[in-house]
C-alpha cells in the first residue's frame, strides 16, 4: 500500500525544475529589455571590460595598452607639450606608441583613443562664482589647460556670470563649465581638439571634471565603465551645438 507521503517523495521533480528555468529565464529577458541598446557592450572596449580593469586605456597601432592615472596623466601632458615644440615630463616608461596614438589620434583620422573610468567624488561642497565668472574648481582647471596648452580661444563664462546663450540648466550659467574653441573645423584642429579633449579625461579625477563634450562624442565621470559615448545634440543639432568646433568641460557641482 502507497501512503500519501510516500506519493510526494516519489512525485517526478522534472516539470518543477522546467518550471524554475523558465522563470529565470523570463527574468533575464526582462532585465535585457530594460538596457538600452549597445548597453552591454559599452561595458567593454575592444573585448576588455573597464569595471575592474585599469585606470585608463588607449587604443594604439599596436593594440590596447592599459595605463594607470598617473601615467595616462603624463602620457597626454608629455603628448600636449611635444606637440608645441617644449619640454616634456619624462616618459620613458610608457610606450611610445601611446603618445603616438594620442598626438596623432585614431588610424582612421582625428578621433579618441584614450578612455578612463569614471570617478565622481561625491563629497565636495558646492562653490560660488569668483571674479572670472568661473567657480575655484573650474578656474584651476582653466589654469591647468593654460599651463600645458598654453593661451586659447576660450568662452562660456564672463565676470558676473552667464545667463543666456546656452541650454537650460546648463552647467555655464553656475560658472562650472569653459568651452574651448578650435576653429575652423580642420582635421588639424580636430586633432588638436582631441589631444585636450582625452587630456581632460586623463585629469578628471585630480581637477574634479564631470564631463567632456567634443566632436559629436561625450565623456562622463558618472559613467564607471568609462568609454567615449555619441552625443545627441538638440535641435536644430548644428556644429556649434554638436560640439565640432569646441571642447566643452565642466566640474562637479559639489554638495550645498
Amino acid at each position: 500500500m502507497t501512503t500519501s507521503t510516500d506519493r510526494r517523495q516519489t512525485t517526478p521533480r522534472g516539470p518543477l525544475l522546467l518550471l524554475l528555468s523558465f522563470l529565470v529565464l523570463a527574468a533575464l529577458m526582462a532585465v535585457l529589455l530594460l538596457i538600452r541598446p549597445g548597453a552591454v557592450d559599452n561595458l567593454r572596449t575592444e573585448g576588455r571590460s573597464l569595471l575592474s580593469g585599469p585606470d585608463c586605456v588607449v587604443r594604439t597601432t599596436e593594440g590596447e595598452m592599459d595605463l594607470d592615472r598617473d601615467e595616462a596623466e603624463r602620457a597626454t601632458t608629455a603628448a600636449a607639450l611635444q606637440a608645441r615644440g617644449l619640454e616634456a615630463p619624462d616618459s620613458s616608461d610608457i610606450d611610445q606608441a601611446v603618445l603616438q596614438a594620442l598626438a596623432g589620434g585614431a588610424s582612421g583620422g582625428p578621433g579618441p583613443v584614450l578612455s578612463c573610468r569614471g570617478t565622481a567624488p561625491g563629497d565636495l561642497p558646492e562653490q560660488s562664482l569668483t571674479d572670472t565668472g568661473l567657480t575655484p574648481r573650474a578656474e584651476e582647471v582653466r589654469t591647468a589647460m593654460v599651463e600645458v596648452f598654453g593661451e586659447q580661444s576660450l568662452g562660456g563664462f564672463a565676470p558676473g556670470g552667464v545667463g543666456q546663450g546656452h541650454g537650460e540648466e546648463s552647467t555655464h550659467y553656475d560658472g562650472r563649465a569653459i568651452d574651448v574653441f578650435f576653429r575652423p573645423i580642420t582635421e588639424e584642429n580636430q586633432r588638436d581638439g582631441w589631444l585636450l579633449a582625452q587630456w581632460l579625461v586623463a585629469h578628471a579625477e585630480s581637477l574634479d571634471i564631470q564631463y567632456v563634450i567634443f566632436d559629436d562624442q561625450f565623456w562622463s565621470a558618472h559613467i564607471d565603465r568609462g568609454q567615449w559615448h555619441p552625443y545627441e545634440a538638440p535641435p536644430p543639432a548644428n556644429k556649434i551645438l554638436r560640439h565640432l568646433d569646441h571642447v566643452h568641460v565642466d566640474v562637479v557641482r559639489g554638495r550645498s
